[in-house]
């Protein structure tokens, strides 16, 4: 009696770490790998104490538990306090960078582009994308294209 009540406490108990680790606790931590070591040695005891055939039941059993557990978990409306509810609202800056840069306008690199990197225009700081190659920090750059919020800029040899 006692080793059926001990197999069916540690089962359970592995089940409900489990069930945290899926649903509440993010990332693996020490509740899935205390989980799984639960079920095991759950599992175990009932090969070690009722032998072959019971501890077969035990396991397919446990894992039949386990995902009929995550099921109803997943469909009961429980996990629904836990989950955000409210709409982002926020939006990318609407500015147009066509009305504030054109084609051919020339600037200097703030940072490397390699091939993402700011550089500045007219004492305004940009986000930039070289053409063709690399362009290292302070070098001359000229505009050639303007794509969303993003300008497209190639090197000036000297």
């Amino acid at each position: 009696m006692g080793a059926t009540i001990a197999v069916g406490l540690l089962i359970f108990v592995g089940v409900l770490l489990l069930l945290l680790e899926f649903l509440v606790i993010p990332g693996t931590t020490v509740a899935a790998i205390g989980g799984i070591l639960f079920m095991a040695g759950g599992i175990y005891l009932a090969y070690e104490s009722f032998g072959a055939t019971t501890g077969n039941y035990v396991l397919w059993g446990t894992l039949a538990f386990l995902m009929l557990a995550i099921v109803w978990a997943l469909r009961s409306g429980t996990w629904r306090k836990f989950m955000l509810n409210t709409n982002v609202s926020g939006m990318v800056s609407e500015t147009k960078l066509s009305d504030e840069v054109k084609p051919g306008d020339e600037g200097i690199c703030i940072s490397r582009l390699n091939p993402m990197g700011r550089i500045r225009i007219n004492g305004k700081s940009y986000e930039a994308r070289s053409y063709d190659s690399y362009v290292d920090e302070k070098q001359p750059v000229k505009v050639i294209k303007v794509e969303m919020n993003t300008l497209i800029v190639k090197h000036l040899t000297n």
